[in-house]
């Protein structure tokens, strides 16, 4: 089992900017590639990024590309997501995401352990 805790969500004004932190326990964090996904009220959840175990590889939806970068630290068992030029279509709840094959799918069904996300807010 691994435990994730989302955190960093809040209130800020578009063009304005996040720093999500997702901090892991249980298994060890360095086995697993880890996903960013976020759910806006209504509407489905959608792949947000995602990183491989070594950070050799790292993947972006085409909403979120040159505004956010995904990152992690395995020593810290944390994975980051810095969140630029915010719009207020970026308002969802994010969640990391688990997955305990060193790949990077889109679909939230693959990811195997969940956070409980943390709320973004992006005023106009």
């Amino acid at each position: 089992q691994v435990q994730l805790v989302e955190s960093g969500g809040g209130l800020v004004q578009a063009g304005g900017s996040l720093r999500l932190s997702c901090e892991a326990s249980g298994r060890p964090f360095s086995n697993y590639a880890m996903g960013w996904f976020r759910q806006a009220p209504g509407k489905e959840r959608e792949f947000v990024a995602a990183i491989s175990v070594s950070s050799a590889y790292i993947h972006y939806a085409d909403s979120v590309k040159v505004r956010f970068t995904i990152s992690r630290d395995n020593a810290k068992k944390t994975v980051y997501l810095q969140m630029n030029s915010l719009r207020p279509e970026d308002t969802a709840v994010y969640y990391c995401a688990a997955r305990q094959t060193d790949s990077l799918p889109t679909a939230a069904s693959t990811y195997d352990y969940w956070g409980q996300g943390t709320q973004v807010t992006v005023s106009s």
